[in-house]
């Protein structure tokens, strides 16, 4: 089993982490996506998208999409519900996490940690408006729970650990989300809990590099 990964990347981050928990051997790939490497015809016959991660179950078997890969992972697992109910639940807050989470949250720290924002700041004022309300939606969620579905850490926890935990590197105080915080506080503390995210490198800044996302 190979991954392919950008080690800066929160959405890879989340499938590095699962990995880990589960205690699952792999072979890891390193994929600079600021020096085009995912624009090249060999990237794009696994991941038509143009982006990390993409995990090769079997030889010229290709699986992309961080949460995909996640539900592919956790299946027959504690990490996935058996249960039809919170099953449901675990996709609800997974496809929340790209629909919302990801692009808003997500997008704001790209943008930040990379200089983008200093050449459009209103798109990035909007951008971190989203943002923030995104986490306002997962706060409010989170009032009376200890994890994201009920009583039990599962992938939807992961899938949204991910941007959550490094969201003050948009620009949004955890003092604003105090359940958020809480509930960072409890996924840090499970089994096997690892972080190798790294900071984006220099190709990442705006002007730098060439990539799907400019």
């Amino acid at each position: 089993m190979r991954l392919y990964d950008y080690a800066a990347s929160a959405n890879c981050y989340k499938v590095r982490l699962l990995l880990a928990q589960l205690g699952r051997d792999y072979e890891r790939v390193p994929v600079d996506i600021f020096a085009g490497e995912t624009l090249t015809d060999e990237f794009v016959a696994m991941n038509v998208a143009r982006r990390t991660p993409v995990l090769e179950r079997a030889p010229g078997d290709f699986l992309p999409e961080s949460n995909a890969i996640l539900l592919h992972l956790a299946e027959g697992t504690p990490f996935l519900p058996a249960d039809r109910s919170a099953r449901a639940h675990v996709y609800q807050w997974l496809f929340f996490e790209q629909s919302f989470f990801e692009p808003t949250v997500g997008g704001a720290r790209f943008w930040k940690l990379t200089g983008r924002d200093e050449s459009d700041p209103a798109r990035f004022g909007a951008m971190l408006g989203r943002a923030a309300d995104a986490m306002r939606m997962l706060e409010r969620h989170l009032v009376g729970r200890e994890f994201v579905v009920g009583s039990e850490y599962t992938v939807a926890d992961i899938g949204l650990y991910g941007y959550a935990h490094v969201a003050e590197q948009a620009g949004l105080e955890p003092v604003q989300f105090p359940y958020i915080s809480a509930w960072l506080g409890r996924v840090s503390a499970t089994p096997r809990m690892m972080n190798d995210l790294e900071p984006y490198p220099e190709n990442a800044l705006a002007g730098r590099g060439t990539s799907v996302h400019g």
